[in-house]
């Protein structure tokens, strides 16, 4: 393969991509198509599918998410609850990707273990680090914590109520902080 070949190639994979995280956005996996994604990447369908192989492998490729959480025992103790849920919301403000997940594992048993399997390990690991790497002492806390972030993330961004679409990230931090402070790093 030539380079300009492989620039070719690697650009066509870039836009297939970001179609399709577009679309699996937009309008969730069942009623995103291959041929959609290849007509916004303007591509033949055939080209999709020579380099992912499925839509189920092309939204795999999509949804391989990272949450990037922060060390939490880098920070002030009393902090971890805000925090946490600041960065949470600036995911979920920035990157749409992760809707597209939680949309589709609603719906779909195989995506579902996707989520438990990001939020169970990306979380736990993660709060695990409080408690010098305790999984069992972590897990409660890190699931209780998934329950609020997954819910707020629901109804903010996927259903879409009113009054918690309409509170700013700061109301949001301020009433959703101490509950994952709690949860998190508080006295049981």
């Amino acid at each position: 393969m030539t380079p300009a070949h492989r620039r070719r190639s690697e650009s066509t994979k870039a836009a297939i991509l970001a179609a399709a995280r577009k679309r699996f956005i937009d309008e969730g996996y069942e009623r995103a198509t291959i041929r959609a994604i290849a007509a916004d990447a303007h591509i033949d369908p055939a080209m999709v599918m020579r380099y992912f192989g499925s839509k189920e492998q092309l939204f795999q490729q999509v949804s391989d998410y990272d949450l990037r959480l922060p060390d939490l025992t880098a920070m002030p103790r009393d902090e971890i609850g805000a925090r946490v849920v600041r960065h949470l919301i600036d995911l979920w403000e920035t990157d749409r990707s992760l809707l597209a997940l939680m949309r589709t594992a609603v719906a779909d048993p195989v995506e579902a273990g996707k989520m438990r399997e990001l939020f169970g390990t990306q979380v736990l690991r993660t709060v695990a680090a409080l408690y010098d790497g305790d999984i069992e002492k972590a897990a409660p806390r890190a699931g209780l914590a998934a329950t609020q972030v997954l819910g707020l993330a629901l109804c903010r961004y996927a259903l879409e109520f009113p009054p918690v679409v309409a509170m700013s990230v700061e109301d949001i931090v301020a009433w959703y902080g101490p509950t994952l402070q709690r949860y998190v790093a508080g006295e049981i």
